[in-house]
């Protein structure tokens, strides 16, 4: 019985009716969905393949993200495969448009590399990236890679006016009007038409905001985020620690929002004065969550105060009212999607993007908190307005 029922298994299942390219295909385990391939009514090809390669810059891979919808809107029969940092894992877990999602490690970069794709896309300069991109085996390739001397250089014409932005400040910091998403499309040759942010948090960071809410007795009032931290690369993009405590303040005296202390490892001293100065006026999160639960700290938010930084973007993808404040980077490259406002600090030698700044004062010493706070109350108009 047992070798009658292996043989019409077995030849249900010849190599010639196996779909190797069907969406739902593992080749270690059974689909789920049909006991056999041939003759199954859910079978759906991938269709085209793509790679994205968007590594690090944890702001700059999350707003790579609306890419996913443009490529989907042109080739609405595709697989996506998306390698980056593991770092960024976090930011790109769970996104339904993803259908493969590989670490920037041995592993990653060998499946990779071994892989056949119809269309790849690199958004990334750092010399690792331009490498795998030179290995990847695909029929199209767009954005950059390297040239024939060995440095960074462009796979297509549509990426030159990216390669330029980086080649000319008068380009980047004056003249140029794209904001990052249209470069971005542009480098893919794909029509921009608003495509958002697209970011999924996990049930433990849902968990967690859940517990934080209920330990705080938020969620009754208009909850205002303060992230005091700007990441790593550009410490010149930090507000002072009085514009912080002072801002604080104005919010307290309406006395009508809950104030979260946002910040990462960089800022735990930073935010100790801050808390000091301001008393049980704030809410202090923390400065030791991990990405993922960051994430669910910032969903709590109705609206988000920071720099030009990775909690700024967190929060436009989580649909929060976002005021962003400017000084050594360019404020035209960040879109708000009209949930919020950009605060400019007009000096002088600004943008630059310099790491570090031997000018006194610095512009982002000359941010006034009037001009937070102002920005703050009409997002808190606006969201009671339509709440309303």
């Amino acid at each position: 019985m047992k070798e009658k029922r292996i043989r019409e298994i077995t030849n249900r299942l010849p190599k010639n009716k196996i779909r190797f390219d069907c969406r739902h295909y593992t080749g270690y385990k059974p689909c789920g969905i049909s006991e056999f391939c041939d003759g199954c009514p859910q079978y759906q090809t991938r269709g085209l393949r793509i790679l994205i390669i968007k590594l690090a810059a944890l702001g700059d891979v999350l707003r790579t993200t609306p890419i996913l919808a443009g490529l989907k809107k042109i080739y609405p029969q595709s697989h996506i495969t998306w390698m980056t940092d593991a770092a960024a894992l976090p930011l790109l877990k769970g996104n339904p448009l993803i259908d493969k999602l590989c670490i920037m490690d041995a592993e990653g970069i060998l499946i990779v590399s071994q892989s056949t794709f119809e269309l790849a896309l690199n958004f990334e300069k750092e010399d690792r990236a331009l490498a795998l991109f030179e290995s990847v085996r695909a029929k199209d390739k767009r954005g950059f890679k390297f040239s024939e001397a060995g440095t960074l250089g462009i796979a297509n014409q549509s990426s030159l006016y990216s390669l330029q932005l980086g080649l000319h400040d008068e380009l980047k910091y004056k003249l140029n009007e794209e904001t990052y998403q249209q470069t971005i499309f542009k480098m893919a040759e794909l029509p921009f038409n608003g495509e958002d942010y697209i970011i999924e948090i996990s049930t433990a960071a849902a968990e967690f905001a859940a517990n934080f809410a209920k330990k705080n007795n938020l969620k009754k009032r208009i909850c205002v985020g303060i992230n005091t931290g700007c990441g790593g690369a550009f410490e010149t993009k930090k507000w002072t620690a009085q514009g912080f405590v002072d801002f604080c303040r104005m919010m307290a005296k309406d006395g009508d929002c809950d104030l979260l202390l946002l910040g990462g490892a960089r800022e735990c001293e930073f935010n100790k004065s801050i808390m000091e100065q301001c008393g049980d006026i704030l809410i202090d999160t923390g400065c030791d969550n991990p990405l993922e639960i960051f994430l669910g700290i910032i969903s709590l938010c109705d609206v988000v105060v920071s720099s030009d930084s990775l909690a700024a973007h967190i929060a436009l993808a989580l649909k929060k009212q976002t005021i962003i404040f400017f000084g050594p980077t360019c404020a035209q490259e960040v879109d708000v999607y009209g949930r919020g406002e950009k605060i400019v600090v007009n000096f002088p030698c600004a943008p630059c993007y310099l790491k570090t700044c031997r000018n006194l004062p610095r512009c982002m010493d000359k941010l006034d908190a009037g001009r937070v706070y102002e920005a703050v109350r009409r997002r808190i108009e606006f969201l009671r307005t339509h709440r309303s």
